[in-house]
């Protein structure tokens, strides 16, 4: 058993040629219409076709970071600069696990472009396919950034082994065969079967023995001399259409799906035995490059640019379209006779490209053949469309421990069980008791009149407080609060922030009551840090009268009356001038008695002369700077303004004397 298992992991089984103690043995996975227990560690290993997936692959031709080995150097080399080995490393750094090939196929199910990573083949530079390559990644990586933020998970929560699984079938229906060890599955894509007969999947057995086809020695494809289509007895038999379209490359092929007879059949890989009946690649610069998406897609979200590149690219655009129907109105005999059509065509352009609607229109978009290509593929070329093909029709042989996998499920339904438990406990703790309507609106009141007495808008506050029919003494909420507690009312309020126009306002117009008394057991008069704030109060009961309120248990002083306190605030400010200009003086002197001395008198030489000249222009300089040091911005700016006001007097003097 285990050497007929070497055998078949020797060469690829090819799904329409099946060996016949494997066709007459074929059975489903526990006899299950949806195949193998439908986990997800079965469905995220069962890519690989030959070696099944491990995360402790090692070895020259293996991959240690995605858990994956290779037959040749050519296919180390081309997951290298794969979208799923970038994507990793960017999970190891951030110290997050790799995924696996159908995990991300998922991942970027909804991205416009793939990544690039195409094979050595193609023409276009390194320097593009990085800049290609890290557009994509970042778009993923935000996608998924997104997602994680509205869950308030990590990056990992975008993982469809976390997400929901949905009622959708799974992509592979796996059999088992006596011929091969117990725990050794054979795994064959569902999208190869027609939708008739997905229908019958019962009876899937007999339809893939009706399918198998005898191999065909090699011929030359007969082709048309003019056009070099193949001639209609070159697709007599079952075949299949592909095609990939975006970012500019574009690319078909037609592949017969009878096995070809070769002399390297028996060890050779399976794509040297594919029969491609036609195939043909149209590469156009339609995508701007450093920066992801086409030209047409810019110009709809910004509008037309007026750039010689977006000029070219619109042009490249059109040209792209123009020579793909071309191709496709030449192959419409081979695609009206395919079993299956296979296409990506991502974005609104390139559908648009192939499924128009235009006259002589040749694809549509209901044609029930029409398939998706259920893995990840790259850019759009023969050799991809050739890959895709092999993966389409290979059978993936999955060897699976069942004793993890039945591990794995009870650590997950524990972890579960932790979780809901974790939810209860939540759920019944003790929650803040709901505000009342009163509360919110008290909440709401308290915000709006607080910020008003900050800003000291007294119209607003005083409207505020009528349009509301709130009263001038309404207590701020919630009450138990420290800055509540200090300044309970607005009054108080205003006292505390020294707003003399607030305090008279709130007394004079809308009837505070100076008396209340805060939780220190103040009253806003106490709260009152200047003589402008204090006299407000002291002013508003000389106008109120000693009747209205009881002033002394207000704390009040003696009444004033307004021009008292106006005239109070003249002589305050008269005062302090004085003081500012007796300062300015006695600091004039200082500098004066203290500045350099340089003798009037004796003979004075040209040297001598030069530096007392130099001498005295220094000291009335500084002198000028030390009589504005001691000034207020608003001194030195008059002082400057006065300086330019008798400079243009002598200039207009000095012209008009001309």
């Amino acid at each position: 058993m285990e050497q007929r298992k070497e055998e078949v992991t020797r060469r690829p089984l090819y799904v329409y040629d099946l060996p016949p103690d494997i066709l007459s043995t074929l059975a489903r996975k526990d006899g299950a219409s949806e195949g193998p227990q439908e986990d997800s560690t079965l469905e995220t290993a069962k890519t690989e076709p030959v070696e099944p997936r491990t995360e402790d692959a090692v070895g020259s031709k293996a991959c240690s970071l995605c858990g994956v080995s290779f037959h040749t150097v050519a296919d180390q080399r081309s997951h290298v600069r794969s979208d799923l080995h970038g994507y990793n490393l960017k999970q190891r750094i951030r110290g997050g696990r790799p995924v696996t090939e159908a995990e991300f196929e998922k991942m970027i199910g909804d991205l416009d472009e793939s990544l690039s990573g195409s094979d050595s083949s193609d023409s276009e530079d390194e320097e593009d396919d990085e800049g290609r390559k890290e557009t994509t990644l970042s778009a993923l990586l935000k996608k998924q950034a997104a997602i994680s933020s509205s869950k308030n998970g990590d990056a990992d929560d975008f993982s469809p082994a976390k997400r929901k699984r949905g009622s959708g079938k799974t992509p592979l229906l796996w059999f088992t065969t006596p011929t091969l060890p117990t725990n050794t599955y054979l795994g064959i894509y569902r999208a190869i079967f027609t939708n008739a007969e997905q229908e019958k999947e019962p009876t899937i057995l007999d339809i893939i023995q009706k399918k198998q086809l005898y191999p065909k020695p090699q011929k030359k494809v007969p082709t048309d001399s003019n056009n070099g289509v193949p001639l209609p007895e070159a697709y007599k038999g079952p075949h299949i259409f592909l095609c990939m379209i975006g970012g500019g490359h574009f690319a078909a092929m037609v592949v017969s799906l009878e096995p070809r007879q070769t002399k390297s059949s028996a060890t050779g890989p399976l794509s040297r035995d594919a029969t491609v009946l036609a195939h043909k690649t149209f590469h156009r610069y339609t995508t701007r490059r450093k920066q992801g998406g086409s030209q047409s897609a810019n110009d709809n979200a910004k509008g037309a640019a007026h750039s010689a590149g977006s000029s070219l690219r619109r042009y490249n655009e059109q040209a792209l379209t123009d020579e793909v129907r071309l191709l496709l109105s030449d192959w419409k005999g081979m695609i009206d006779t395919s079993e299956l059509l296979f296409i990506r065509a991502t974005g609104s352009t390139n559908r648009r490209t192939l499924f128009g609607p235009y006259d002589g229109q040749v694809l549509r978009q209901n044609d029930p053949r029409i398939r998706g290509f259920p893995f990840s593929t790259r850019r759009a070329t023969q050799n991809e469309l050739l890959r895709s093909f092999v993966e389409l029709t290979r059978v993936k042989v999955l060897e699976v421990d069942e004793a993890a996998i039945a591990a794995a499920k009870v650590a997950a339904e524990a972890a579960a069980q932790q979780a809901s438990a974790l939810k209860a406990n939540k759920q019944s703790a003790p929650t803040k008791p709901k505000l009342s309507e009163e509360e919110e609106e008290a909440l709401l009141h308290t915000g709006q009149l607080q910020a008003l007495v900050r800003r000291s808008k007294v119209p607003a506050l005083l409207s505020y407080l009528k349009n509301n029919e709130l009263l001038p003494d309404f207590r701020f909420h919630p009450l138990d609060s420290k800055q509540n507690f200090h300044a309970p009312t607005p009054l108080h309020l205003a006292a505390s922030q020294n707003s003399a126009p607030l305090v008279s306002g709130l007394l004079n117009k809308a009837g505070a009551d100076p008396t209340v008394l805060n939780g220190d057991g103040k009253t806003a008069f106490d709260l009152s840090g200047d003589r402008a704030t204090r006299d407000a109060f002291r002013v508003s009961r000389q106008e109120l009268g000693e009747n209205k309120w009881d002033w002394e248990a207000a704390h009040v002083a003696s009444a004033i009356s307004k021009a008292e306190a106006g005239q109070r605030d003249k002589r305050e400010k008269a005062e302090e001038a004085k003081k500012e200009e007796d300062r300015r003086k006695a600091e004039a002197t200082r500098l004066k008695e203290e500045g350099p001395k340089i003798p009037d008198t004796g003979p004075l030489g040209k040297a001598a002369g030069r530096g007392r000249a130099i001498a005295l222009q220094k000291t009335a300089q500084e002198k000028t700077e030390e009589e504005m040091r001691g000034m207020t911005p608003e001194m030195k700016l008059r002082v400057e303004r006065e300086k330019r006001a008798k400079a243009a007097e002598e200039r207009m003097k000095r012209m008009a004397g001309k």
